[in-house]
């Protein structure tokens, strides 16, 4: 397993989720409660203590003991509200693929994409690009500034393909917790 400088801290405090094959080990203890809890926490994580018992059939100190069980073995990573991008002005989603071919570029690239807000995420990947990284600004304009500011200021930085995205059929945060 290739781990990171960066992930050593991530793999410290977060064992199950940093280590690659940990995680099936935490999924394969997940019973059936904890998956019910799961699918119902994903779709409003709101839900009452005594929602959720009504929903599992489970008492609510169960529902609470299973939920600090869930976060404190990184099943769950945690309570977050989701924002419409459009209700803040920023409407234009793109994918920009990002290569060099000096291996020394990464760490001043990662650093630079870090510190942008309008980075979404940024996955090291295989085939001809080194890096896709996911951004959010308001017009094109603003991703113009983004790549040049942003992207193409890390010095090695040789090659970039944007894709702006017309619309999306699907964008879900969701994940299958099923057995």
């Amino acid at each position: 397993m290739n781990k990171r400088p960066d992930d050593l801290a991530e793999m410290a405090a977060n064992p199950y989720r940093a280590l690659g094959g940990a995680a099936g080990h935490v999924m394969n203890k997940l019973d059936e409660l904890d998956r019910k809890l799961l699918i119902l926490l994903q779709k409003n994580d709101k839900l009452l203590l005594v929602e959720l018992s009504q929903a599992t059939g489970a008492a609510a100190s169960t529902i609470n003991d299973r939920i600090k069980r869930l976060v404190a073995d990184g099943v769950i990573a945690g309570f977050h509200a989701r924002m419409s991008p459009e209700a803040l002005g920023l409407d234009l989603l793109a994918f920009i693929f990002v290569g060099w071919s000096n291996p020394k570029v990464e760490p001043a690239f990662l650093k630079k994409i870090k510190t942008s807000s309008a980075v979404l995420e940024c996955h090291h990947v295989t085939g001809a690009w080194n890096y896709l990284i996911k951004v959010r600004v308001g017009a094109t304009r603003d991703l113009e500034m983004f790549l040049s500011d942003t992207v193409k200021a890390v010095a090695g930085v040789e090659r970039t393909e944007t894709m702006i995205v017309l619309s999306s059929a699907k964008e879900t945060w969701a994940l299958d917790v099923a057995p």
